[in-house]
């Protein structure tokens, strides 16, 4: 598995959120990328969209399940990325990279006091 990256937090939900200034980029971790092995669809909320700090920015399929996809900060969706939505293999291999999902441009950032830095992460899902 690849390395978990150090400049982000992490949700118990496998998301990862990379805070720059008052934007967030979220995507989903490698671990979340394994065990949905390979993600066929995915589905993201417009630009533009205001969501609260727990709520879903979208969804990704997989030949083994559909799950939502969480943001532990709230805001207003400022970009989203739509090569993932072209092509949701990226997903598979690019999660922390090319496989981005969404910036949000936070106005609630109370939810990322409760994520793990990146050893406590790869410490829980190794």
């Amino acid at each position: 598995m690849a390395a978990v990256p150090a400049d982000r937090v992490y949700s118990e939900s496998h998301e990862w959120h990379k805070v720059e200034g008052d934007t967030v980029t979220l995507g989903l971790t490698q671990f979340a990328v394994d065990q949905l092995t390979d993600v066929t669809f995915a589905e993201l909320k417009p630009k533009g969209t205001k969501v609260a700090p727990g709520g879903a920015v979208g969804e990704v399929e997989s030949v083994k399940t559909t799950s939502d996809i969480y943001s532990a900060a709230g805001g207003e969706i400022i970009e989203v990325n739509k090569a993932v939505v072209d092509d949701p293999s990226l997903l598979n291999s690019d999660p922390y990279g090319k496989g981005w999902l969404v910036k949000i441009k936070v106005s609630d950032k109370s939810g990322l006091s409760s994520l793990l830095d990146a050893a406590a992460y790869a410490k829980q899902y190794p």
